[in-house]
C-alpha cells in the first residue's frame, strides 16, 4: 500500500543553535520512497550524513525567531508487518556482525539486570519468536500504553516499576528482556499509520530466524503501514531532533499518515 508521512516541527529559538536531525526515513527491504520533500523555514544550510545504524542524519544551524522544519514522503510500506511464529533463536556465535550490538546492555536498556526476569517471562515457550511474543504479551498485560504520558525518557528497569508507560518506555522493556536471552534487539522510530491518537510512534525488532521482525508492546496486532525513519540501540540514538546549547522551545509538532488511493505519479 501507500501512504503520506508528514511531521512538521516549529521552534521559537532565542539564539543561533546547532540541530541534529533525524527526519528522513530510507528506502529499504520493508519500505520504498517515491517522493519526499524537506523545506526549512527561514531556509539554512543544512549537511547530511549517515550515522552507524544507517540512519539519515541532518546537521544545521538554526537561526534566532521561529524556525520551522517540515518534510512529506509518499512511501510504499506493508499493509501489515510480518509476523513468523516458530521463527528460531540465532546462537550468539551465527549471528551476522551487524546485530551484535544489539546485544549489548545500553544507556535506557540495562539488559544485564533482566536475566532471571527475562527467563521467568517466556518460561515454557519456544526460544526464538515465541519468547518475544511472550515478552510483549507480558508488557502488555502489565503496564497500561498511556500516549504522551512521559515526556521524560526512562530506562528499562524503571518502566517495569511502573504501572502506564509511553510506546518508547515500553520498548525499551521490550529491548531489555529480548537481550537478556541473547536476542538482538533494537529500537525503531517511525510512523504507523493506525495510531490514534497520531503521533511518531516507536517499537522495537527482534533477530530471529535470520531476520529482524516486528514487535510492539502498545498495539493489539500488527496491522497497519509502518514507516521507519531511525533505528538504535535505545533513545540515545534516535531522537527525531536533538538541539545542543540554550533550550528552545517546541512550539508545535504535527505528524500525519494518510493512505492513498493509488501510487504517487
Amino acid at each position: 500500500m501507500w501512504v503520506h508521512c508528514s511531521c512538521s516541527l516549529e521552534f521559537n529559538i532565542e539564539v543561533e543553535t546547532p540541530f541534529l536531525l533525524m527526519l528522513r526515513p530510507r528506502s529499504g527491504m520493508q519500505q520504498w520512497v517515491a517522493r519526499e520533500q524537506y523545506a526549512l523555514v527561514p531556509s539554512v544550510p543544512a549537511v547530511e550524513f549517515t550515522d552507524p545504524f544507517g540512519n539519515l542524519c541532518q546537521r544545521l544551524v538554526g537561526p534566532a525567531g521561529n524556525f520551522s522544519i517540515r518534510t512529506s514522503a509518499d512511501i510504499q510500506a506493508a499493509d501489515a508487518a510480518d509476523a513468523s511464529p516458530g521463527a528460531p533463536f540465532v546462537p550468539v556465535q551465527n549471528l551476522p556482525e551487524e546485530t551484535v550490538p544489539f546485544l549489548l546492555p545500553s544507556r535506557y536498556c540495562e539488559s544485564d539486570r533482566f536475566t532471571e526476569m527475562a527467563a521467568s517471562v517466556v518460561a515454557g515457550f519456544a526460544p526464538g519468536y515465541d519468547q518475544c511474543s511472550a515478552i510483549v504479551d507480558y508488557i502488555r498485560s502489565t503496564i497500561k500504553y498511556v500516549p504522551g504520558s512521559g515526556q521524560q525518557i526512562i530506562s528499562a528497569t524503571e518502566v517495569n516499576q511502573r504501572s502506564e508507560a509511553v510506546c518508547r518506555d515500553m520498548a525499551h522493556l521490550g529491548i531489555a528482556l529480548c537481550r537478556a536471552l541473547s536476542i538482538p534487539a533494537r529500537l525503531v522510530v517511525g510512523y504507523l499509520e493506525t495510531l490514534r491518537p497520531m503521533d511518531l510512534h516507536a517499537w522495537f525488532e527482534a533477530y530471529v530466524g535470520g531476520r529482524w521482525y516486528t514487535f510492539d508492546p502498545t498495539q493489539g496486532d500488527l496491522q497497519g503501514a509502518r514507516v521507519a525513519i531511525a533505528y538504535g540501540r535505545d533513545a540515545t540514538d534516535v531522537a527525531v531532533y536533538t538541539q545542543f546549547g540554550t533550550p528552545v522551545e517546541l512550539i508545535q509538532m504535527t505528524v500525519g499518515v494518510d493512505r492513498l488511493s493509488s501510487p504517487p505519479v
